[in-house]
């Protein structure tokens, strides 16, 4: 028995590490002596016992987990990302997350984390708000409301949740659907007629529905009320909204499209409409001219329905689609991205890929994120200077 432990020791040696025997090959013998190569992609992820000195053991920070949940997200999208292009991006979201925090240091929480209140006044715990150790803790990742003395997390991946006034893009089908748990109605009441005169609709009206709308038509219209069962009512009777044609409709997040005071943008440079929905649908289009709203003589309206039609038989120029499809490329970069989606940004980031001549199919490459969001990082930093 001894000798087998004496025999198992030399073997294995005094600390259990494996120890090559005389005769044991030379490439054998280096195969042995080489790290564990899972264990350096370990790093970022587990502290290490031990094996670094106190000082240079690895933790995760707020800036590094955030910009690894990015990174995660880019990957459920199937974006291949290089070992350089990682470090990068990660680079990029660490600043990003930094410059938010110094901003802003409650405006957007993740679970577990603490949420400044004053504890002498009297406050309301709401949504996503719990109370652990006497310190009022989120449960769900999202952004800080406060509202009076309610104070409430507003989920980011939630469903949109409409406000009256809202405007909103939606497709048609038995309702219009807004990405709201419940579709929506729009009264024919509740809409323009074709003709553009302001009259009573008839029975006749009602059955030339069909050929105001019809399934799979997008329509852009504005919350206009909750009924008594929690049904969304809409209505559409300025000419801005309506039914919208020769363009794409995105659909992204709704938290990433802020409330603001105008949602309805002309790019005039490519003669694009350009509409930010509040339930995360957006519209990039062919310029409409909007027509005047109090139209009363009958010939006038038949010649504007005359040129309607002409304009409605002619095809798209092929450098007002390449147009189109370079904004609605921007703007799923700055989707995947996670940034906040206004025409400014949309913008910056078409003029980008024109300026470094990428091709419009190159724009959802991994590159081009990496240079979007290196780009808003350095934007963002130079505004912190300038406010300071």
């Amino acid at each position: 028995m001894h000798a087998c432990m004496a025999d198992w020791r030399g073997r294995h040696g005094q600390g259990g590490g494996i120890k090559a025997s005389p005769g044991t090959p030379p490439q054998l013998k280096r195969a042995k002596q080489q790290p564990n190569p899972t264990a350096q992609t370990d790093m970022a992820t587990y502290r290490w016992r031990g094996r670094l000195p106190h000082l240079h053991r690895l933790e995760y920070t707020k800036n590094q987990a955030f910009a690894d949940s990015q990174i995660k997200e880019m990957r459920g999208l199937q974006l291949p990302l290089s070992q350089t292009q990682r470090i990068r991006l990660q680079r990029a979201f660490e600043k990003l997350q930094s410059l938010s925090s110094k901003v802003n240091s409650d405006a957007s929480v993740t679970v577990a984390d603490t949420i400044p209140v004053n504890y002498e006044d009297a406050f309301l715990k709401g949504h996503g708000t719990t109370d652990l150790n006497g310190e009022l803790v989120a449960t769900v990742c999202g952004v800080v409301e406060r509202i009076n003395k309610l104070v409430y997390v507003r989920g980011l991946r939630a469903r949109y949740k409409p406000e009256v006034g809202d405007i909103v893009v939606g497709r048609c089908s038995e309702a219009v659907e807004i990405n709201f748990s419940q579709d929506a109605i729009l009264m024919l009441s509740s809409m323009n007629m074709p003709d553009g005169i302001q009259r009573r609709r008839t029975a006749l009206d009602e059955l030339n529905m069909r050929g105001i709308f019809e399934e799979n038509d997008v329509v852009c219209a504005e919350v206009r009320n909750f009924q008594h069962d929690g049904s969304l009512q809409l209505q559409a009777r300025s000419q801005k909204y309506g039914k919208l044609e020769k363009g794409q409709l995105l659909i992204i997040d709704p938290y990433l499209v802020k409330k603001s005071k105008l949602h309805f943008h002309h790019l005039e440079q490519f003669g694009i409409d350009l509409i930010l929905g509040r339930n995360g649908f957006i519209w990039v289009g062919e310029h409409v001219e909007t027509r005047d709203s109090m139209v009363v003589d009958q010939a006038n309206s038949f010649q504007q329905s005359m040129v309607l039609e002409e304009k409605d038989l002619a095809h798209t120029p092929l450098e007002m689609r390449q147009n189109i499809c370079r904004i609605a490329n921007a703007v799923r970069v700055l989707s995947t991205l996670g940034f906040s989606i206004d025409a400014d940004l949309i913008m910056e980031t078409v003029e980008l890929s024109s300026s470094l001549k990428i091709d419009i199919h190159d724009m959802l490459g991994s590159e081009f994120h990496v240079l979007v969001a290196e780009r808003e990082a350095e934007r963002r930093s130079l505004m912190g200077k300038r406010r300071r």
